[in-house]
């Protein structure tokens, strides 16, 4: 059973900064793209940032310069740094991982982020 298990959510105050991590496991599949996921209240779940699995990267417009994903293909981990964080950067977070058209695409259960004012 393929597993996504997040962690490093919490309540920070703006300007400051929190790390997520997102391990993968269970599946037979090499995992490709990674990425980190976003949803706020009442919004739509939004894409933060992914990384193929050569390290190549994306950022959403709205975290560009503040957010910096990275991976350990060793550990079939990402991580999310996310430095001058914003009250509309509040949201629950989720990990996704694609193990190609065989193995599928996976999301974690999240993890909350609260940016207080």
């Amino acid at each position: 059973q393929v597993q996504l298990v997040e962690s490093g959510g919490g309540l920070v105050q703006a300007g400051g900064s929190l790390r997520l991590s997102c391990a993968t496991s269970g599946s037979r599949f090499k995992v490709n793209d990674m990425g980190w996921g976003r949803q706020a209240p009442g919004k739509q779940r939004e894409l933060v940032a992914f990384i193929t699995s050569d390290g190549i990267t994306n950022y959403a417009e709205s975290v560009k310069g503040r957010f910096t994903i990275s991976r350990d293909n060793a550990k079939n981990t990402i991580y999310l740094q996310m430095n001058s964080l914003k009250p509309e950067d509040t949201a629950v977070y989720y990990c996704s991982a694609d193990f190609g058209w065989r193995g599928g695409t996976y999301w974690g259960q999240g993890t909350q982020v609260t940016v207080s004012s």
